[in-house]
């Protein structure tokens, strides 16, 4: 009798939705984020009973609920620290992390850099929305400057982080971002965070309309964006605007903003390589306030990405050694030491 091989049945964005009512607050730019990540999942090809979940604290913090996969609303800002062990134990795993901008930079902003720098293979991605929201409206550690919100009355005296600049210092090996507002987009760096082999950090802007609604309008905004916004791409000049006639070029070390026309053409501007770590420098403090005249646009995309080795694997390497020279180890005798004394 011969047994028919049964194909396993692709999976489609419905197959990671769960059966939970997801209580976001209506508008919450975090339902197109969770949408954007639905959407994308069954095109990695990953068994779901393969994929993890987790977050800390916040309104983000939610998401394990509505993803049907594995998954852990764990501590405050210790996200990235609870899937870091997870990760070193089951390297097999794609472990997911989401936290947000208070969540992932303020209590957990330790544990976030050192993930980091350790380049374990995860994908966090930061919500961004400039505010406590789960806290009803504090500010944040990204909050611009002289924000007036419950906390800060007359307004915020705090300097505020720079999120990919955070991260390319604590040598991350792929940094990026995207909006909630811009579905294509989001899905297609999702995707590329997931293809990276370490750590990867996506940046997302995300609207919270009940406690900083409107905080990155200008960048989304129809109106606006295309003059704002500056979508880098690998090996592509980098030109913005609504007729797409300006561009940026480097005068020096300096970026310069410059109309392309009679005097400057796209084979002069700055060509975006994701590869060259300076210049990634130089994106990410395109962080100018855009109410400020001769602002630079802010950029969005992949603004750097290169191959070090993962501590997981690094980690199975110093074991595999370990053993071949030592031999398997013996709980008992470590436990019992070199010098043993008799009580009588």
């Amino acid at each position: 009798m011969s047994t028919a091989t049964i194909a396993p049945q692709a999976l489609t964005a419905k197959d990671f939705a769960t059966d939970q009512e997801v209580r976001w607050c209506p508008g919450c730019g975090d339902y197109s984020i969770l949408k954007q990540v639905q959407t994308i999942m069954p095109s990695l090809g990953i068994p779901r009973e393969n994929i993890v979940i987790v977050s800390g604290i916040g309104c983000s913090s939610r998401f394990p609920y509505y993803m049907n996969t594995y998954g852990m609303h764990s501590i405050h800002g210790r996200a990235t620290a609870i899937a870091s062990g997870l990760k070193a134990t089951r390297p097999e795993l794609s472990v997911w992390i989401v936290t947000g901008d208070g969540d992932g930079l303020s209590i957990g902003g330790n544990h976030t850099i050192h993930l980091l720098r350790r380049n374990f293979d995860v994908n966090v991605m930061l919500f961004n929305n400039q505010i406590y929201g789960l806290t009803k409206g504090q500010y944040s550690p990204t909050s611009e400057e002289n924000k007036v919100t419950k906390s800060t009355p007359f307004g915020s005296i705090d300097h505020p982080f720079n999120p990919l600049a955070l991260a390319l210092g604590a040598d991350a090996t792929f940094i990026a971002r995207s909006m909630d507002r811009d579905p294509k987009h989001l899905q297609e760096l999702l995707k590329r965070s997931h293809a990276h082999k370490g750590a990867s950090f996506l940046e997302i802007y995300q609207n919270c309309n009940i406690f900083n609604d409107g905080a990155f309008e200008i960048f989304t905004e129809k109106s606006s964006k295309a003059e704002e916004t500056l979508f880098v791409e690998q090996g592509q000049p980098l030109i913005f605007g609504a007729q797409k006639n300006k561009g940026l070029r480097l005068d020096g070390l300096k970026p310069v903003v410059v109309e392309l026309g009679s005097e400057y053409s796209a084979a002069d501007l700055w060509i975006h390589d994701e590869s060259d770590f300076y210049k990634a420098q130089l994106l990410t403090r395109l962080f100018d306030d855009p109410r400020i005249e001769g602002h630079m646009p802010r950029p969005f995309g992949v603004f750097y990405q290169t191959q070090r080795p993962t501590y997981e694997a690094v980690m199975a390497a110093q074991l595999e050694d370990a053993i071949s020279r030592k031999g398997p180890g013996d709980l008992d005798k470590l436990l019992a030491g070199n010098e043993t004394w008799t009580i009588s």
